[in-house]
């Protein structure tokens, strides 16, 4: 997060570079900025296994996807709840993973908005009709026990979980639960 395409900023490559040094597990970037060209590098330098762009965001939608592979990560690309998935059909190919936002981008807490669930069915749908039956989709935004099996119900197979999980009172059966979605 730049400020600039979501108000608010996160944290950046140096914490990334930080946290490779103590996990090989996959660690996903999500860059919600307005200029992720700029940013790809830094993060592939970092150690992100798979890193999101925005559709929505300014530049080479193309090459930044090109430039993220060649540098031997997976791609992904990421749409707000207001962008129709037919706007992305042309850049399945070059993505390992379609990330539908749930909520407006930006903050935590948000309530799931439901009317992204046809969404990520037409997705699911395209990519299987035409030989992407590997592609993976994700959901981000609101995902808790209910909202989770909704999506997974609709084609998504990654859920992003941040406030239904870290201000769950029992955050273990809370990642139970999803995972008990995974079909």
């Amino acid at each position: 997060m730049d400020g600039h395409f979501v108000e608010q900023i996160t944290y950046g490559a140096p914490v990334l570079k930080s946290l490779r040094s103590v996990t090989k597990k996959t660690l996903d970037v999500h860059l919600m900025v307005e200029n992720p060209q700029s940013q790809i590098k830094f993060f592939a330098d970092a150690g992100a296994d798979l890193i999101t762009i925005h559709q929505e965001s300014s530049g080479d939608i193309v090459g930044c996807l090109r430039e993220i592979r060649s540098l031997g990560k997976k791609s992904a690309l990421a749409i707000k709840p207001q962008t129709p998935a037919e706007a992305i059909f042309d850049y399945i190919p070059l993505c390992d993973m379609i990330l539908v936002m749930t909520v407006e981008p930006g903050y935590g807490g948000q309530g799931f908005i439901y009317e992204t669930l046809p969404k990520i069915k037409v997705l699911r749908d395209y990519a299987n009709a035409n030989g992407f039956e590997k592609l993976d989709i994700q959901v981000d935004g609101g995902i808790n026990e209910k909202t989770g099996y909704s999506a997974v119900n609709a084609g998504a197979n990654v859920l992003v979980a941040g406030t239904g999980l870290f201000k769950a009172p029992d955050m273990k059966a809370v990642c139970e639960a999803l995972k008990g979605n995974d079909k």
